[in-house]
């Protein structure tokens, strides 16, 4: 895998993954793992930048474990690991806050957003992007999957790397770039058509949890936003909300959108919702079976982890080395 480009992924311990996730594994984890050797982690070191009951975060870093194999991670094929369990991550991103000017961090939108929002602003939410930066160059990764909401946050990265060249020198840290995957499938919010479907988002309606009870999915697909009209065809500009169901409908069953509709002349929106719900339960049934499998067995799970902590902290092992020798600290494996 040496010779491969290292792609880094990281995802927060908030919520479950979704509906979009799935159809994004589908379209993109499978092939990206034969072209790239690719780290995946669970950023719990993020999470407590808000308060978190301790045994509920725990449960959690368990289950997005689990979520990430039952969407199909092969933890053969990639670096899966808990991002706690590499101490380098804070020791990097200490280093890194020294580097870090105030006035960056104090651009930062999401920032600004999160502690507008809240009374209690902590350090370590407005030190937040300096150990992003710390998951990103610690793995000398060549790309990193950037939504629009963190693109300056991969941006600060960037600075970061130059300013650690001014002051030390070059060839320690490698320049990230953003990686834009090929434009797939675009899985909007049920009762927002106009967003993307986020697992953070605070309306619990406007997202399918992978793990969510057949019951609950049937539920929010019948329930998702549609318009006043009764023909079944794609219009995403003057009905988002049923070309987001199409949309679905066509990736899952993987049939075109036309032949879909033509199934649906003379049909009212809500036989094709129930028809839907029906699909996405049986397309989840076998991520939940294995997710469940996996979920009962902690043990199991907990030796996976270390199996990836394992293969990341070779590489970052390495990076922390030479940022040690070069910044003058001494290095003490």
């Amino acid at each position: 895998m040496a010779d491969k480009k290292v792609i880094l992924s990281g995802s927060t311990v908030t919520g479950d993954l979704t509906l979009g996730n799935y159809i994004g594994a589908m379209n993109n984890w499978r092939k990206l793992q034969e072209e790239y050797n690719c780290h995946y982690f669970i950023a719990d070191l993020h999470a407590l930048t808000v308060a978190q009951d301790p045994k509920a975060l725990r449960e959690r870093c368990f289950s997005f474990f689990a979520q990430y194999l039952a969407l199909g991670l092969d933890p053969e094929k990639n670096t899966i690991f808990v991002q706690s369990h590499i101490h380098e991550h804070a020791e990097l991103a200490w280093i890194l806050t020294c580097l870090t000017p105030m006035g960056n961090l104090n651009r930062m939108t999401q920032f600004k957003d999160k502690s507008s929002r809240t009374k209690n602003i902590n350090a370590g939410l407005f030190t937040y992007p300096t150990l992003m930066a710390s998951d990103i160059l610690l793995y000398q990764a060549d790309v990193v999957p950037v939504g629009e909401d963190q693109r300056q946050h991969m941006e600060l990265c960037r600075d970061l790397v130059v300013f650690f060249e001014n002051r030390y020198g070059e060839g320690i840290l490698k320049m990230p770039e953003a990686y834009i995957g090929k434009a797939g499938a675009r899985v909007m919010a049920l009762q927002d058509p106009s967003k993307k479907m986020s697992k953070s988002d605070d309306n619990e309606k406007n997202f399918v949890s992978i793990i969510d009870s057949p019951k609950k999915i049937q539920k929010k697909i019948k329930s998702a936003q549609t318009d006043s009209d009764t023909v079944v065809n794609y219009d995403p500009e003057n009905k988002p909300g049923l070309a987001n169901l199409l949309t679905i409908y066509s990736v899952l069953s993987e049939r075109s959108i036309e032949e879909i509709c033509k199934d649906y002349e003379g049909k009212m929106y809500g036989h094709l919702k129930v028809d839907l719900a029906d699909l996405v339960v049986d397309t989840l049934k076998p991520v939940q079976e294995k997710y469940e499998d996996l979920m009962k067995n902690k043990d199991h799970l907990e030796a996976l982890m270390e199996k990836g902590a394992q293969k990341a902290r070779l590489r970052a092992a390495d990076t922390l080395k030479k940022v040690y020798e070069t910044t003058g600290l001494i290095y003490r494996r």
